[in-house]
C-alpha cells in the first residue's frame, strides 16, 4: 500500500492540478445541445476556455456569469439572471450548466437558490433546463469537479422507471478516458447486443468532427431523452473509482445495480471487462476481440524486454495515476515517482511506496533516476531537465496533433500503448547507450556499440 505524503510548499511552481470547475465544464460539453456557464469572473472561464482549446482544437461552448468586485461582495443572483436570460434568448440550449468557481463559493451565494426565485419571475425559462454544480477551485482537482457534475446530471435529470430494458447499459465514464477511448468502449458493448447509454458522452461532442451549421451549443453528447430513459437500464457500469458516487446516486433514484471498473486498461481488467459483458448479455465474446487479445499477449511479450525494471515517473489525476501505474508494474517497470492531484482512496493501490499530492515540481524533485517521465504537456520543461524522454497522457496535450483520439482501453488500445511507450524506451535506451559511446575511451567503443544492437 502507497503511503500519501502531501507537499508542504507555499505556493504551485509548475501545476499539475486542473481545477473543479474545468473538470465539471468537461463534463458538460458531453451533453447534447448544452451550455457550460462558469458562475465567477471573466478570467476564470478565459482561461479554462482556452485551454481546452488548445488540448481538443475545436470550439469550446463556454459562458460567464461575469462576476466584478462589486457583485461579488454584494452577491451573484443579478448576473446569473443576467446570464441565464441571455443564454436563453441567443442560444436557447436544452441544459445549462452552472458551475460555481471560488470566487462565488467564497462570498457562499445560494445558487440553488437564486435558480428557483429566477425561474419563478421568468417562466420562459422553464423549457431550459439548468443544473447548478458546485465546484470551489480551492479544494478537490479536475476528476472531482466531473464526478460532482455526472452526479448533479443524475440528481436533476434522470428519473425512476417501472420497466426494464433487458438490453440497455448505462456507462458512466471518467474523466481520465478521451472520446477515442469512449467511442472504443461503446463499440465493446455493442459487440454482445447491448445498447450503451453514456453519460457524458464526448465521444459524440470533442471526436473533432466538423458540424454542417455553426450551433452555439455543444454539437452532440448525451441527448436529455437519453438521460431520462437511464432508470430504464438493466446495469450501470463506472469506469473508474471517482464515478462510483454518481452510480450509486442513479442506484438510489432508480434501482438501477452498479458495478465499478477502476479500469481496462490492460490483460486481466479487459479479460474481466469482456466477461462482465458476456455474463449480462449471456453472449459469447467477438471472435475478432478473441484475435485482438492474441494480439496483446504477442505485444506483451515482444515488449516486455523493454520494460522490464525500467523505472517510470508518472503525474497525473488519481484514475489515471492508478491505471498507468499498475498497468506498468504489470509490464515489469517500476514507478520511481508519482505524484497526483488530490487525494483518493484509490492512491493507496499505486504499486510504489510513496505518492505525492503537489505538483511537477515535485516530480521533477523525486524523479532523479527515472528513465520515462509520464504526464500531460505542461511536463516537458521537466523531462528536458531531466533529460529523459516525456509520454503525454491526459490534459492539456496541446504541443501534439490527435489527443482526443488517443486510445488506451480495451486489448487494442493496451496493445497500441506498449508500443507507444516501448518505443520511446528503445529510443531512449539506444540515445544513452551513444552518449555513453562518444564519451568512453577508444578501447571501450566497441564493448559500447555491441550493447547497443543487443
Amino acid at each position: 500500500m502507497a503511503e500519501i505524503q502531501f507537499s508542504k510548499k507555499s505556493c504551485s511552481v509548475n501545476p499539475l492540478k486542473i481545477s473543479q470547475p474545468m473538470g465539471a465544464a468537461l463534463a458538460f460539453l458531453g451533453l447534447d445541445q448544452c451550455l457550460p456557464a462558469l458562475h465567477g469572473a471573466q478570467g476564470c472561464t478565459a482561461f479554462g476556455l482556452v485551454l481546452l482549446v488548445k488540448h481538443f482544437r475545436e470550439t469550446i461552448p463556454l459562458q460567464t456569469t461575469a462576476m466584478s468586485e462589486i457583485s461579488t461582495i454584494l452577491g451573484g443572483f443579478d448576473n446569473i439572471e443576467q446570464a441565464l436570460l441571455n443564454i436563453h434568448k441567443k442560444s436557447a440550449p436544452a441544459v445549462v450548466g452552472l458551475i460555481s468557481t471560488g470566487i462565488t463559493e467564497a462570498r457562499g451565494d445560494d445558487v440553488d437558490g437564486f435558480v428557483k426565485l429566477i425561474r419563478e419571475r421568468h417562466p420562459e425559462l422553464n423549457q431550459m433546463e439548468i443544473v447548478f454544480v458546485s465546484t470551489p477551485d480551492f479544494s478537490g482537482a479536475f476528476q472531482d469537479g466531473w464526478a460532482k457534475a455526472v452526479t448533479r446530471m443524475i440528481d436533476n435529470l434522470a428519473l425512476a422507471s417501472d420497466i426494464t430494458r433487458p438490453w440497455q447499459v448505462n456507462i458512466l465514464p471518467g474523466c481520465h478516458l478521451t472520446p477515442g477511448d469512449i467511442e472504443e468502449i461503446k463499440e465493446i458493448v455493442e459487440s454482445f447486443g447491448l445498447s450503451p447509454l453514456i453519460l457524458p458522452d464526448i465521444s459524440q461532442s470533442l471526436d473533432g468532427h466538423i458540424p454542417e451549421t455553426f450551433l452555439p451549443t455543444t454539437l452532440g453528447g448525451t441527448s436529455l431523452k437519453d438521460i431520462r430513459s437511464m432508470g430504464a437500464s438493466m446495469m450501470t457500469i463506472a469506469i473508474g473509482r471517482h464515478m462510483e458516487s454518481a452510480a450509486a446516486r442513479l442506484e438510489t433514484i432508480s434501482g438501477v445495480p452498479y458495478r465499478v471498473f477502476d479500469r481496462i486498461t490492460g490483460l486481466t481488467p479487459c479479460d474481466d471487462f469482456l466477461a462482465f459483458l458476456s455474463q449480462l448479455s449471456n453472449t459469447d465474446v467477438a471472435s475478432k476481440y478473441l484475435r485482438q487479445r492474441n494480439q496483446l499477449l504477442d505485444a506483451m511479450l515482444d515488449g516486455h524486454f523493454y520494460f522490464g525494471k525500467k523505472r517510470i515517473a508518472i503525474a497525473a489525476e488519481p484514475d489515471l495515476l492508478y491505471t498507468l501505474s499498475s498497468w506498468l508494474a504489470d509490464m515489469g517497470a517500476e514507478i520511481v515517482a508519482a505524484v497526483s492531484t488530490t487525494d483518493a482512496p484509490i492512491l493507496r493501490e499505486v504499486p510504489t511506496d510513496t505518492v505525492w499530492i503537489g505538483d511537477l515540481e515535485d516530480i521533477e524533485r523525486v524523479a532523479h533516476d527515472a528513465e520515462l517521465l509520464v504526464t500531460h504537456s505542461h511536463g516537458r520543461q521537466a523531462a528536458q531537465r531531466l533529460g529523459i524522454p516525456l509520454w503525454r497522457i491526459g490534459l492539456p496535450i496541446f504541443d501534439r496533433l490527435g489527443a482526443a483520439h488517443q486510445v488506451h482501453v480495451g486489448y487494442r488500445g493496451t496493445r497500441d500503448l506498449i508500443f507507444e511507450i516501448g518505443n520511446l524506451l528503445i529510443e531512449n535506451a539506444h540515445e544513452r547507450t551513444s552518449r555513453q559511446h562518444q564519451s568512453a575511451p577508444c578501447g571501450e567503443r566497441t564493448v559500447a556499440t555491441t550493447v547497443a544492437y543487443l
